[in-house]
């Protein structure tokens, strides 16, 4: 956020719990939205009856969004490399197609 951008505080909730977070005004909704996600994910987690105690609770979730992140970051590092192996597949079906005909 640079000195220039306007900063807001904005207030989420978490579990129950209110929290007043400042973020720039242009980032306002997608930090409300971060705030949805996780606290969809700690009450799936309180829920499941698996983990005990907010803090476990809030590390598991970071650590189920963390790992979606990393998955979706590594799905996306080649998006070429997966086409150009689909593409060769798919020629070489089309091959095998014309040479039995």
């Amino acid at each position: 956020m640079s000195t220039k951008e306007k900063s807001q505080a904005v207030s989420i909730t978490i579990l129950g719990k209110d929290y007043r977070v400042t973020c720039a005004e242009n980032e306002q909704q997608a930090l409300l939205r971060s705030a949805q996600e996780l606290d969809l994910q700690m009450r799936a987690i309180r829920n499941s009856g698996k983990v005990n105690g907010v803090d476990r609770i809030a590390v598991m979730a970071a650590l189920n969004l963390t790992t979606e992140l990393h998955l979706a970051q590594n799905q996306n590092i080649n998006p070429m490399g997966n086409i150009s192996s689909k593409l060769a597949n798919l020629r070489q079906k089309i091959e095998i197609v014309l040479e039995n005909h």
